[in-house]
């Protein structure tokens, strides 16, 4: 059984059993992903007035390291300006609409929620979207300015001409704390999986050395520097929320077998 068919297997049990062609399962689909680009787009729109206001956010991790810095970074084309912002606000829309992404998803996922179910969705989309904001909210915070400082100082150790430009300078800063942020939602993700049952606890238990060391490999990526207390704060939180992702993936498994064996 392929992992799409199983998936559908779901919908039609969370939809009270009901069995829907496929055809059906890529309208509702379809639906959703439009439902999805159009709050993008009004994000990103939003985003985009205040693109100047953006930018100087984006400048002070420069300060930070030097206060001369901001003004020597440059753009070489004649484009540059205007893409830089659509980048800008495509990633501040992204972080704007998150609740209502998530949202979307979880409406396609779950599509016959009960009123007592739908009590859990708000406080699960909202643990989500703080978890989000709080991986980026670190990484700008903390792990940018550290990474900054360290290749900065590294090249004016090397007496190098530095030249850095903003396309460069925003993909780098806009990965980082864009890629703490989904690390973050591991939790959310693994918890998620255990409930549609693609995981258990047994499979998390035997993979978890795996899942370390993906993690920091990945801590080690998004944060390229030698700094160990950048790759510490970066690291350390993502593996402790695993972990007690693993836990409570425990307690759903007892849980089931509990409510299986009253039946």
């Amino acid at each position: 059984m392929s992992w799409l068919t199983k998936f559908f297997k779901f919908r039609e049990k969370s939809d009270g059993e009901v069995v829907k062609p496929f055809l059906d399962h890529m309208e509702e689909l379809r639906w959703t992903i439009i439902k999805m680009v159009v709050v993008q787009v009004l994000a990103m729109i939003i985003a985009f007035y205040f693109r100047k206001d953006l930018v100087h956010i984006l400048q002070l991790p420069l300060a930070k390291v030097d206060p001369s810095l901001p003004g020597k970074l440059i753009i070489t084309g004649i484009a540059d300006s205007f893409i830089i912002s659509l980048e800008l606000s495509f990633f501040t829309g992204i972080a704007l609409a998150f609740p209502f992404l998530v949202y979307f998803i979880a409406e396609f996922v779950l599509p016959a929620l009960t009123r007592k179910e739908r009590k859990f969705l708000a406080p699960g989309i909202l643990t989500a979207f703080l978890l989000f904001l709080t991986g980026v909210s670190v990484a700008y915070k903390v792990i940018l300015p550290a990474t900054i400082a360290f290749f900065w100082k590294d090249a004016q150790e090397m007496q190098f001409t530095t030249m850095w430009t903003w396309n460069a300078y925003f993909s780098f800063s806009a990965w980082l704390c864009f890629g703490f942020g989904l690390m973050c939602e591991v939790p959310v993700i693994v918890i998620v999986l255990a409930l549609l049952g693609f995981v258990s606890f047994s499979l998390l238990n035997r993979t978890r050395p795996y899942a370390y060391t993906l993690i920091l490999v990945l801590s080690a990526v998004i944060a390229p520097t030698p700094d160990p207390m950048t790759f510490i704060t970066l690291s350390i939180p993502i593996v402790a929320m695993y972990e007690s992702c693993i836990w409570v993936v425990y307690l759903l498994d007892r849980r089931k077998r509990l409510q299986s064996n009253d039946f």
